[in-house]
């Protein structure tokens, strides 16, 4: 349940459209999203305070199951991201 939370639904990926760069929401698959949440999870864990690392990766994961935590906000804004650049969709092909 805790880690499901953590896995993105959507990313923004660069493309190069005449000579501009827009950022472009798009699906991530379901390794790439398992692989991103693992990531960031980590990283997560890796930044708190705790004495060990088994025990920040548990905190982490405990707060993912409350929706809240580094791992989890990281990905809100990834996901806040691709909502504000929905208007260049359309690029996505």
């Amino acid at each position: 349940k805790g880690f499901e939370q953590i896995i993105p639904l959507v990313e923004v990926r660069p493309r190069r459209v005449g000579g501009s760069v827009y950022q472009i929401p798009m699906e991530v698959p379901q390794d790439r999203g398992r692989a991103l949440a693992m990531r960031w999870l980590i990283d997560s864990a890796s930044a708190r305070s705790d004495k060990t690392m088994g025990i920040r990766l548990a905190y982490e994961l405990l707060e993912a199951v409350e929706g809240r935590g580094g791992a989890v906000k990281k990905k809100l804004d990834v996901h806040r991201m691709a909502e504000s650049n929905r208007a260049f969709s359309h690029f996505a092909w």
